[in-house]
């Protein structure tokens, strides 16, 4: 009888540690599938500056058509400041550089000592004993290297350089939307990064009316599975996204009901131009009423059916030059550390 009770608890702690573990995926869904996806031109593997509605780094993209050629090579242009990446292979490591360093001092010993290239070694224990050393501070530098390189990226991408960032935005707040801004227009900080074919553009209330009005839209579109109205709302890029996302739901048997999306608050992180687009990364904060429901018996599967949820993503938009505001379209959702 006893075994049988401790059996029981087993397969219920099992059960619930299960239940744990998936509903995360189920309970946060959403348009974007709670992942950084899109493209953001020349931007798209550069984090956008930290703003008050977003104070924290944005994640990096996980999903992108916009290839990132070389590892580092967009953000050590933008960044001329930043530490160059290592040189790949063994030899260009620091502990390949360390052993053949070893290897050249103890040569030149032998030879200066007129014994031969390597009798500075002794014996083939005190070979063995060089390489264990010399690959052990060469570890230990390598190491302190990673370390220094790691907290330089933090503090950059965290912190726009003094003086060259953009300027403080006002916050795009929903209770104040439209008069905030007054007559003038914000403008992002394209020319933090040096690149000269990108170009500084300025947002104005008609926009961010747009954006608040197109967060609302995609939300909608996305709980009704509306694919069609969708792509007029977001780029083909994230329509091929959100399309593997509702894919991936009917798989599951289930529909991420989204409704009634509310803007709490909001800010533009940068806008600019480049080549024949405009772009522009706003960090919003919004309310939404989010479940998952069973795709054939409509009965509720996960979320919270009585309170919506909040969350804060990165949202940027784009648009041909010299666009409409209606003229904007998601290009990419972003997600905060």
């Amino acid at each position: 009888m006893t075994t049988r009770r401790i059996t029981t608890s087993k397969l219920a702690a099992i059960g619930v540690a299960l239940s744990l573990a998936f509903a995360p995926a189920l309970a946060e869904a959403k348009p974007g599938n709670s992942g950084s996806a899109g493209s953001r031109g020349s931007k798209t593997h550069s984090a956008p500056p930290s703003t008050q509605t977003a104070p924290g780094a944005a994640q990096p993209m996980q999903r992108s058509a916009t290839p990132q050629n070389q590892p580092g090579a967009a953000q050590q242009a933008q960044r001329p400041n930043a530490p160059a990446p290592a040189q790949g292979g063994f030899f260009g490591s620091a502990l390949g550089k360390g052993l053949m360093a070893g290897l050249i001092g103890a040569g030149i010993f032998g030879l200066l000592s007129g014994s031969g290239l390597f009798s500075g070694l002794g014996s083939m224990a005190s070979f063995f004993g060089l390489l264990l050393q010399v690959g052990l501070i060469a570890l230990a530098v390598m190491l302190a290297v990673k370390l220094f390189r790691a907290r330089r990226n933090n503090q950059l991408a965290t912190a726009a350089p003094q003086g060259v960032g953009p300027a403080p935005q006002a916050p795009m707040q929903r209770e104040a939307f439209g008069g905030m801004f007054g007559g003038g227009a914000a403008t992002g900080g394209a020319a933090a990064y040096g690149a000269s074919q990108v170009r500084d553009l300025q947002i104005g209330p008609d926009d961010f009316s747009a954006f608040e009005r197109k967060l609302a839209e995609i939300q909608s579109s996305y709980g009704e599975e509306n694919l069609n109205h969708l792509r007029r709302l977001v780029t083909e890029e994230m329509a091929s996204y959100f399309a593997e996302d509702l894919a991936e739901n009917a798989r599951k048997g289930v529909i991420n009901k989204l409704s009634g999306a509310k803007l709490l608050e909001g800010d533009l992180a940068e806008s600019w131009s480049e080549a024949n687009e405009e772009y522009a990364t706003v960090a919003m904060r919004f309310s939404v009423m989010d479940t998952m429901v069973d795709r054939n018996t409509g009965a509720y599967v996960s979320g919270d059916r009585q309170e919506p949820s909040e969350t804060t993503e990165l949202w940027t938009f784009v648009r041909p030059i010299n666009g409409a505001p209606d003229d904007w379209k998601l290009s990419a959702i972003q997600q905060t550390a």
